[in-house]
C-alpha cells in the first residue's frame, strides 16, 4: 500500500477526527497462489496482486478505522473455491460471510447450493453481466435458481455495467423475497458530473423494490484517474443519486480490497464515503458502515 504521498488522508488523522464507527466491509476478495491447486486469477504476470491476499492483512489495515468484519465476494468460477472460502471463514473470525460462485445455468446448481448452504457463513452467490438478462429470457433458469436461494435464506449479488439496475428491477419484481445487492453502484464511470439518465432511471427502478440494496464500492476505481480524486465533492453527484434512491437503510459499504489499494490507501477509500455519510448524521453513517450490511447479508458475528 502506498504511504507518505502528499495530500493523502493519514490513518491516524482519520481515526482521531472522525466519530468512532464499526465498519463491516461488504466487498473484499481473498486468494492464495500457494494453494496446491493454485488460482485462476490474478495471473502470475500481475506483480501487484499475485501473492497471498488474506483476511488478516485487511483486518490489520482496517482496524484503525473501526473495521470489525468483512464479507468476501467470489473471484473464481471454480466450484471448489466456494469451499476454500468457507474453510477460510471458519478459521477467521473477521470473515463474517461468503458470497460464492455457482453457475446459474449448471444442472448441478441445486446440489452445489445445498452443499454450501449448510455452512451459515455462506450468504449467497454472485452473477455477472449477461447472466442476469440472459437468465430471464424465455427458457432461462434464473428465477427458478433464485427461488432456491430464497428457500435457503440466501441472497444474490449482481455485478455488471450501468444497465444492470434496470435488469435488477425486473428480477426483484419476480422475486420480491430475494435479497439483491447491486455491486459497485453498477460500475458507472465517475467523472465528477451528473450521472447519465439511463443509470439514474435504472437505480430508481431497482430501489422501488425494498429487497434491493446497493453497494457503494469501487468508486475510486471507476474514475480511471491515477491518483483518483479524494475530495467527496467529485463523487457527490453519484452519491446523491444513490442516497435519493435507496435512502439510509439500503446502501452498504465495500472497499473492493485489494484492488487498486497499492495506489489508493484504504484511508482514502473510507474517507470519501465517511465524509459523505457523516454529514448526514452519525446514526446514518453507522447504518451505512455496519447495520445495513447485516440487513443485506444476514451475517452472524462469531
Amino acid at each position: 500500500m502506498a504511504a507518505g504521498t502528499a495530500g493523502l488522508i493519514g490513518s491516524s488523522v482519520l481515526a482521531r477526527e472522525a466519530p468512532a464507527l464499526k465498519i463491516v466491509d461488504c466487498h473484499t476478495h481473498f486468494w492464495d497462489p500457494a494453494r496446491a491447486e493454485g488460482i485462476l486469477w490474478p495471473g502470475k504476470n500481475s506483480k501487484r496482486l499475485y501473492r497471498p491476499m488474506l483476511p488478516a492483512e485487511l483486518q490489520k489495515l482496517s482496524k484503525p478505522f473501526g473495521g470489525v468484519g468483512a464479507i468476501v465476494i467470489e473471484a473464481s468460477p471454480r466450484v471448489e473455491d466456494n469451499q476454500w472460502l468457507l474453510d477460510l471463514a471458519d478459521k477467521e473470525p473477521f470473515l463474517l460471510g461468503v458470497v460464492g460462485r455457482i453457475d446459474p445455468t449448471s444442472d448441478e446448481f441445486e446440489k452445489h447450493l445445498h452443499r454450501f448452504a449448510k455452512n451459515p457463513r455462506y450468504r449467497g452467490i454472485r452473477i455477472s453481466y449477461g447472466e442476469l438478462p440472459n437468465g430471464m429470457k424465455e427458457g432461462g433458469k434464473l428465477v427458478e435458481r433464485c427461488q432456491l436461494l430464497i428457500d435457503h435464506g440466501l441472497g444474490l449479488d449482481t455485478n455488471g455495467g450501468p444497465d444492470m439496475p434496470g435488469h435488477v428491477a425486473r428480477l426483484a419484481e419476480k422475486c420480491p423475497k430475494l435479497r439483491i445487492v447491486i455491486n459497485h453502484a453498477a460500475n458507472l464511470r465517475i467523472d465528477g458530473r451528473e450521472p447519465p439518465a439511463k443509470w439514474r432511471d435504472g437505480m430508481a427502478a431497482a430501489a422501488k423494490h425494498p429487497n434491493v440494496f446497493c453497494k457503494v464500492s469501487a468508486l475510486v476505481e471507476q474514475t480511471g484517474k491515477k491518483p483518483p480524486p479524494r475530495e467527496v465533492d467529485y463523487y457527490r453527484p453519484v452519491l446523491d443519486t444513490l442516497w435519493n434512491c435507496f435512502g439510509e437503510d439500503r446502501l452498504v459499504y465495500g472497499s473492493n480490497w485489494p484492488m487498486k489499494h497499492d495506489i489508493v490507501p484504504l484511508a482514502n477509500v473510507i474517507g470519501i464515503v465517511r465524509d459523505y455519510f457523516i454529514a448526514k448524521g452519525e446514526r446514518v453513517a453507522e447504518k451505512f458502515f455496519h447495520a445495513n450490511s447485516q440487513a443485506a447479508y444476514v451475517w452472524r458475528m462469531k
